[in-house]
């Protein structure tokens, strides 16, 4: 097992139960692991949902917390995977003012180079949004910093295996329970 430090997608497949979140992510901070990113959405199986969390752990950690969240919480099934094993991505929206859109024209050419779409626009303000890596982001971040951002928001990870994973089997096992 290698005890370098880098970062794994742990994905834990559960049914909806209060309280989750807290003992999932009490789980993280026995072990003093900080959470990089969390996203929880409905998995490919009805009534089951799918926690997407981003730590910076060595592999024994990873397995240590997976099989951690396994045991304490009503979770069905946990898997952790590394950058090379995923296919990732996040969103961000930025409002800025929306004279900026008109009066500087690196605005525009900003918004072409970076593959992100106007949402809205008024008087007042426009709304931005790309998807992309965390370093295209945050690198959009850093331009558009020069203009002034009334309001920045990025979303946690989303991800999908490379490889097939078997899980939807095991889901569909629990859903025909």
């Amino acid at each position: 097992m290698s005890q370098d430090i880098k970062t794994f997608t742990i994905s834990v497949y559960t049914e909806n139960n209060i309280g989750l979140l807290n003992r999932i992510s009490a789980i993280f901070q026995r072990r003093h692991i900080n959470i990089e990113s969390l996203t929880t959405s409905q998995s490919e199986i009805k009534n089951v949902n799918r926690f997407v969390i981003v730590v910076k752990i060595t592999e024994d950690q990873a397995i240590k917390v997976v099989r951690q969240i396994e045991k304490q919480v009503e979770a069905i099934r946990a898997y952790y995977h590394t950058n090379e094993e995923t296919i990732y991505t996040e969103s961000c929206m930025f409002k800025i003012k929306s004279d900026l859109l008109f009066e500087e024209p690196q605005i525009q050419n900003i918004i072409k180079e970076s593959d992100s779409r106007i949402v809205t626009v008024n008087k007042t303000f426009f709304v931005l949004e790309k998807s992309g890596r965390r370093h295209e982001i945050e690198e959009l971040r850093q331009k558009f910093d020069a203009f002034g951002i009334m309001q920045f928001v990025r979303s946690g990870r989303i991800s999908v295996t490379k490889d097939e994973m078997k899980v939807s089997e095991l889901l569909e096992a629990f859903k025909n329970q």
